[in-house]
């Protein structure tokens, strides 16, 4: 993408899969340069979730570049995924009342349990809507939906994927690409987390280090969104013929939705 920017800075695509990032260089100067990020971005800054926010400039186009600052650093490992780092800056988000203000104020998206079941439903292809083990679970989740709705919403990333964590060479830990971000049960970021990256069996643990005492009313939260997650993760995997992962995860929902009248942590 050519972008006309101003003294001297030039662009260079970076990996990604919205191809809107890049890296901004100007002499010895560098920063992390993204298309159309969401505005909410500033506040994340502020709280130190993100990287530095420097400048954001509209362009030619309309499209508006956000620059913050270059670290170098690396994503997580899944083992790291477990980890009390991650616990702590998902428990900052989930519970910030200055980040919720300041997402309402830019009209962020709320998201209710119909919506996360529409995503899955949208364009499901045959082989999956016929699985059996698939459209029962499906079928719960949606009989489901009322019994949880009118959970408490907060901010959450939407996409809490070991990827989207940096890790910088001071051992600071960045939560990053806030595209998907939304106000929603804290609950859908937590059980992407535990489906894709703690075993079954340690859940609880992790529940109670994040800070949890879990009740029913949170357990059958847990259980909808861990099913929902499972659901919707098996459709990306389909998506992108990653059959192993997809398998495991269909194991996991048949887990899931056998145990689902039982306490299964």
């Amino acid at each position: 993408m050519d972008y006309k920017m101003d003294s001297g800075w030039r662009l260079h695509p970076i990996g990604g899969d919205t191809g809107q990032a890049y890296m901004g260089t100007r002499a010895e100067e560098r920063v992390f340069l993204k298309r159309n990020s969401s505005p909410f971005l500033a506040a994340l800054s502020v709280e130190g979730i993100t990287p530095r926010l420097i400048w954001t400039k509209r362009v030619g186009n309309g499209d508006v570049l956000t620059a913050q600052e270059w670290l170098n650093g690396r994503e997580l490992n899944p083992d790291e995924m477990r980890g009390q780092s991650v616990r702590d800056i998902l428990h900052r988000i989930h519970h910030s009342e200055n980040l919720l203000k300041m997402l309402q104020k830019v009209k962020g998206e709320i998201f209710n349990p119909i919506n996360f079941y529409n995503l899955y439903v949208a364009d499901l292809p045959d082989d999956l809507k016929s699985n059996s083990v698939l459209q029962q679970a499906a079928e719960y989740v949606k009989n489901s939906i009322t019994s949880i709705d009118d959970s408490q919403k907060t901010v959450c990333h939407g996409d809490v994927n070991r990827k989207n964590f940096l890790l910088d060479e001071e051992d600071r830990l960045y939560l990053v690409d806030w595209e998907m971000v939304k106000i929603a049960d804290p609950f859908s970021d937590i059980s992407t987390l535990l489906v894709q990256y703690v075993p079954h069996e340690e859940w609880r643990v992790w529940l109670e280090q994040y800070g949890l005492q879990m009740n029913d009313n949170m357990e059958r939260r847990l259980e909808w969104y861990s099913m929902m997650v499972c659901l919707c993760l098996i459709k990306k995997s389909h998506s992108q013929e990653r059959n192993v992962e997809m398998n495991q995860l269909i194991l996991l929902l048949k887990q899931l939705y056998q145990n689902r009248l039982n306490s299964y942590l």
